[in-house]
């Protein structure tokens, strides 16, 4: 097991712990979700497996747990029958606990999760016509404190490990019924040969969930390495998008060493509004932030970066701000597109949505000066899909609950 590392967090005197990429449990058994196959096989030999049956068995745990989707060790049957309890007297195949699953009139599906340790957070699949995206976190909470964001709302708590990250793809695809199934009428030795798929509904990812991705490095890469890996879960770095506030000095490492497309949370365009929108700015300034968006690797105009921009009502809205904005992408020569957002307001919100009108108005202005500026329409507002929502909806519950029973207790004693 390794040691934890600890990682400073802007505006925070203490670090932050990074999670081990092994979460103790209290069985004693160890989770194989969010490892690479070179540590499964590192784990195997510790174990008690010769060098090269610890690789072979975890290049077959491998194939099941991230190509297969299986959660039951019984379930390999390319692994010999007695080595399946072995397995299992000393591994888990784990997913996230459910706390609780909604469903929107549109197709929404948000859940919200519980970490081994009892913290949660949130994931939301978003299907279109032509794509199912899948939002995951990256983080219990946030430090950045954006005031449009319900999630800024939050106290950071911790990192997700990478199995709590990449979990949160397998769990959808279980919900989804994705995974490849075997042809049952085959002997076990065989039913690996051949197999037949539902088709995919989950084509995309963007890492734009609770918490800032950048400040949770090494474990975001850990599983979206998992992720991309051709002989597990198989899906293209151009389907995978990694949101940012403007993590400046991490931006070039994640287009070298992940590789993914970038979307940045811009949200304003002058100092003094994004400085209290977005109090990163206060650190990594827009000027900075753009040019280390004109130099992030593999940006084209086949891969534009992605500017988010939700709309304010009196606050970044204006014709003035559009403008300003097509010629700050002018100036760095940025190959963009920009999602402007309609803002979900939550109850306390400081702020309120454009209207419709200025929305359509500030988005004609990009459009008209040759740069993509779709509307991004408004999902599962009726489930609390915005960000960090559905998680402060269950706690509103749970204290109510709370409440209730503690006057019950009272009324009882009388």
């Amino acid at each position: 097991m390794t040691d934890t590392a600890l990682m400073p967090i802007p505006g925070q005197i203490d670090p932050v712990p990074v999670a081990r990429d092994i979460t103790p449990r209290e069985d004693g058994r160890i989770d194989l979700i969010g490892l690479p196959k070179k540590r499964i096989a590192e784990l195997f030999e510790a174990a008690g497996l010769d060098a090269r049956a610890a690789k072979l068995r975890a290049k077959q745990v491998f194939h099941w747990l991230y190509h297969r989707g299986v959660t039951d060790f019984e379930a390999m049957t390319d692994i010999a029958k007695p080595m399946r309890p072995w397995l299992a007297e000393r591994f888990v195949i784990g997913r996230p606990q459910i706390v609780e699953a909604q469903d929107s009139v549109d197709g929404t599906r948000k859940w919200l999760l519980r970490t081994d340790d009892g913290h949660d957070y949130e994931m939301v699949f978003i299907p279109d016509a032509d794509r199912g995206t899948l939002c995951v976190s990256s983080q219990v909470g946030c430090t950045l404190n954006c005031r449009f964001c319900h999630t800024g709302t939050m106290r950071l708590v911790r990192n997700l490990t990478p199995g709590e990250i990449v979990g949160q793809v397998m769990l959808a695809r279980d919900a989804l019924g994705e995974w490849p199934r075997g042809r049952m009428d085959m002997p076990d030795e065989e039913s690996e040969a051949e197999y037949t798929s539902d088709g995919r509904l989950l084509t995309n990812i963007v890492m734009m969930g609770m918490g800032e991705p950048l400040y949770n490095f090494d474990n975001v890469k850990g599983a979206l390495q998992l992720v991309m890996d051709g002989d597990g879960l198989a899906l293209s770095k151009r389907r995978i998008t990694l949101s940012t506030s403007g993590v400046v000095p991490m931006m070039a490492r994640c287009g070298e060493e992940i590789g993914v497309n970038l979307a940045v949370s811009l949200h304003a365009v002058t100092k003094e509004i994004r400085d209290e929108i977005v109090p990163i700015n206060r650190k990594y300034g827009i000027e900075e932030l753009l040019a280390a968006c004109a130099a992030y690797p593999g940006a084209s105009n086949a891969r534009r970066i992605t500017f988010e921009y939700v709309m304010l009502k009196d606050k970044n809205d204006s014709d003035e701000d559009a403008r300003e904005l097509v010629r700050l992408i002018r100036k760095y020569k940025l190959p963009a597109k920009v999602n402007l957002i309609p803002f979900n307001p939550w109850p306390g919100a400081p702020y309120e949505c454009s209207t419709p009108e200025r929305i359509k108005r500030f988005s004609d202005i990009v459009f008209e000066a040759g740069i993509s500026a779709p509307v991004r329409t408004p999902r599962g507002r009726d489930i609390d899909a915005a960000c960090g929502q559905l998680k402060t909806t269950a706690e509103r519950k749970s204290r109510a609950e709370l409440d209730r029973l503690a006057e019950e207790k009272q009324a009882a004693l009388g």
